[in-house]
């Protein structure tokens, strides 16, 4: 505990609570108490300092959709996974960080991405006010409105909206320097095709970012909420796995790996012949050339000859 806030483990859980200080920043504030399980940490330290010292918790890749939208784009002071230890609590610090590394031995956590969200993502609705307009997220769909710094082309576009469903991805790229940044949302089947090489002030899927520190916290929550409720990064792409096979397919790919029917003397007289197929056929189902009703097809297409 101290003044940045407190960490306690639990042996599952390490759960992480914000101080109530004026100097704690006011995204990890508004983040609220986090609680990251075992599973999703990837490793702990303490970097000790000439006054006090400093924890930090790293998460596996892809757990974490807030890490997944911020990483890299907030501060260290907004990073909800640091906190300054004050002098003294040292050798607190230490022992939490060996029970975390004990744990995650013992539980042989691996450290390597994780394929699926370990934690959840921030509560909606979500709003993000940005240079030209203010975005809205319920959890299911996202609205846009524009404010009067909008340029003609968006203004002309009018409000926009889409669903979860519609979305393959959003960007964000923070203003630096006298540089605007943006937050583009690329939605499928757009009929601004051209949306991706135009500029974010003429894109009606794209908020202008002035770069204004609240700007930048409810971007980082905001993203996070909708990152959350997007398939994985790890997901396969629906357009890339294919099809289930029609029922007629189904049957067309059992025949070319069934048997030719045998003349009635080799049916009675070669069973294991027919043994021999059966198990090629169950080595061809575990591999997964042949589909669950593929394979029962050809069975009993080969269980009828004996």
């Amino acid at each position: 505990m101290g003044r940045d806030g407190a960490w306690t483990f639990d042996g599952e859980i390490v759960r992480i609570v914000p101080g109530r200080d004026r100097g704690v920043n006011k995204l990890r504030q508004l983040m609220g108490e986090v609680t990251v399980p075992l599973a999703a940490v990837a490793g702990i330290s303490y970097e000790p300092g000439k006054k006090g010292g400093r924890l930090r918790l790293r998460l596996r890749e892809g757990a974490d959709p807030f890490t997944q939208a911020a990483g890299g784009r907030i501060s260290e002071a907004a990073d909800p996974y640091q906190m300054t230890v004050d002098p003294g609590r040292g050798g607190a610090a230490e022992y939490l960080v060996d029970e975390v590394r004990n744990a995650l031995i013992i539980e042989q956590v691996p450290s390597g991405p994780a394929d699926r969200y370990l934690m959840p993502g921030p509560d909606v609705p979500r709003t993000v006010a940005a240079g030209d307009g203010t975005a809205t997220f319920d959890g299911e769909t996202i609205r846009i409105q524009w404010n009067w710094a909008v340029e003609g082309s968006k203004k002309e576009a009018g409000p926009q909206q889409f669903t979860l469903k519609d979305l393959t991805g959003v960007e964000w790229i923070p203003a630096a320097g006298l540089e605007n940044g943006h937050v583009r949302f690329h939605v499928r089947g757009s009929a601004h095709k051209l949306a991706p090489k135009l500029a974010p002030k003429h894109d009606p899927h794209c908020l202008v970012l002035w770069g204004l520190e609240k700007e930048t916290r409810t971007t980082a929550l905001f993203l996070a909420a909708v990152l959350a409720r997007l398939p994985h990064p790890s997901a396969p792409d629906p357009a890339e796995v294919p099809a289930a096979p029609s029922p007629e397919q189904a049957v067309e790919r059992a025949a070319e790996v069934t048997p030719e029917p045998a003349p009635p003397a080799a049916e009675t007289t070669d069973h294991d012949a027919l043994l021999r197929r059966l198990r090629e056929l169950g080595d061809l189902h575990r591999e997964g050339v042949l589909t669950e009703e593929e394979f029962a097809l050809a069975k009993q297409a080969i269980l009828r000859r004996f």
